[in-house]
């Protein structure tokens, strides 16, 4: 008879030793393949042959869980606080987190949403790297403080929203020709949505990594010229 996996860190014959990494690395394929509603301490037993209450030991809880996934996948993102290009890094790590959404698209949700309900210093640390990494970035770059917590939120919440409508853009009918059949848009009443339905050859022509960069530029334009105002106004 098999010996039951009690999940305290012991080696089952036939089996490998389980680590945090390893049930958190199992919870992100289960949430990318039937998204994070589908995550339970049962179903992520299942999936690693082991008894669910053993699991315990790596994540108190399903939301513990939850959290632990969005770290993971956040933990693909990195700055260099101290490189003085921090245009240069906002951008690469706007095209960056754009990937990463689009190979993780069932946790857009958690990284978007989940943190509402949560205080900012309960939060995961691993959630929180990116915005103590970007404003470090901005401060030795030249922001005060208070603005680079103002960039950091125009900056994501630009990156976020972007993400979200990207999301969005799926082709009904890949193999169609016509622009308004592939969009699905030709089901729209013509006189409701006039504007709508003439701009189907632009919608269907959408290039996320280019609409992406257009944007970070416009919104990088800005913070470039405030912060050269600031120092202008700091010299006088």
């Amino acid at each position: 008879m098999a010996t039951p996996d009690t999940g305290a860190g012991t080696q089952t014959p036939g089996k490998p030793r389980l680590t945090r990494e390893a049930v958190l690395a199992k919870a992100l394929e289960i949430v990318d393949a039937d998204g994070a509603d589908s995550l339970t301490m049962r179903r992520l037993g299942q999936e690693l042959g082991r008894d669910p209450m053993g699991l315990y030991r790596y994540a108190e809880n399903r939301a513990a869980l939850l959290d632990g996934v969005a770290e993971l996948v956040l933990d693909d993102l990195s700055l260099t606080p101290s490189d003085p290009d921090w245009k240069g890094q906002l951008r690469t790590l706007a095209h960056d987190l754009r990937l990463l959404a689009l190979r993780h698209p069932n946790v857009v949700p958690l990284l978007v949403t989940r943190p509402l309900s949560t205080p900012l210093g309960l939060r995961p640390l691993g959630t929180l790297r990116p915005l103590e990494q970007i404003l470090s970035l901005l401060v030795k770059a030249g922001f005060r403080a208070p603005d680079a917590l103002h960039v950091y939120r125009a900056y994501y919440g630009f990156l976020y929203g972007h993400i979200l409508n990207e999301l969005q853009e799926y082709i009904v009918d890949p193999d169609e020709n016509e622009a308004l059949l592939r969009l699905g848009l030709h089901r729209l009443p013509p006189k409701e949505f006039p504007r709508l339905r003439s701009l189907a050859p632009a919608l269907v022509e959408y290039d996320g990594a280019e609409e992406l960069d257009q944007g970070i530029s416009i919104l990088l334009a800005g913070l470039e010229s405030q912060l050269k105002r600031q120092q202008d106004s700091a010299s006088m």
